[in-house]
């Protein structure tokens, strides 16, 4: 589905990501935890380029997507992105949010795009927040449209990027919740986050990065946090679980 080679990402003499190697098959569901400024939220940024690679190569579909000539655009109808903070658009209502890209890109007609989020909106269920603007809204259920605002685009690809960082406790379990029903559903899902149960439950594959590199990786979420290989994991977990 997604290749990262060698990649390396520079804020002016900042060296964030160092020589990252990653590949991501279709429905797998890759988990990517670290300390703060590890590097994390950067690799996620730059698998669909709101973070533009310093080197190497970002491969998505068989394409090479940090090339010049490529519509980045058209890319990113395909993977979609959660953020921290949401991102809604604050003077669109529900519905507005849900149906403004399928509709702006031609990927439905406005009358498709409508059916398709009562249809989404029934999933998560918000149906009846369809006429409601973002500060009438939870930060849940905030973070629950913005899922379905991705999901409208029907992506190969989902990138989460913590969250639930921003979410008040009794609310992470709702997000969290949809983002295991998703993942059940076969979607394939990069998703950086604290979240350590939902990591153990969910990831095919736990990354561990720390100093913009992956330090350690496993296809076995259980072993992982009960018996990590690498004496900076080890360090890392001991101050977390």
């Amino acid at each position: 589905m997604i290749k990262i080679r060698n990649l390396y990402k520079n804020f002016d003499k900042l060296e964030v990501l160092r020589g990252v190697n990653l590949e991501i098959k279709p429905s797998e569901k890759v988990v990517i935890i670290g300390p703060s400024g590890s590097g994390k939220s950067t690799m996620l940024r730059c698998m669909n380029l709101l973070e533009k690679p310093t080197s190497g190569e970002i491969i998505f579909k068989d394409q090479v997507i940090n090339d010049s000539h490529v519509d980045i655009n058209k890319v990113r109808e395909n993977m979609g992105m959660v953020f921290q903070q949401f991102n809604l658009f604050s003077n669109l209502n529900v519905l507005e949010n849900l149906t403004l890209a399928p509709v702006m890109r031609h990927r439905l007609n406005k009358d498709e795009a409508e059916t398709k989020a009562m249809e989404l909106l029934k999933r998560i269920g918000l149906p009846e927040k369809v006429k409601n603007y973002p500060n009438q809204l939870s930060g849940g259920q905030q973070q629950r449209i913005a899922i379905a605002r991705a999901l409208m685009m029907d992506p190969d690809l989902l990138l989460f990027d913590e969250p639930t960082s921003a979410l008040d406790p009794e609310m992470v379990g709702e997000v969290l919740e949809l983002m295991t029903e998703l993942a059940q559903a076969g979607m394939t899902m990069a998703v950086v986050t604290h979240e350590m149960g939902f990591a153990r439950q969910v990831a095919n594959r736990i990354l561990f990065i720390d100093e913009g590199m992956i330090v350690e990786e496993s296809y076995d979420p259980n072993d992982f946090f009960d018996n990590p290989q690498e004496e900076r994991t080890q360090q890392f977990l001991s101050k977390i679980l």
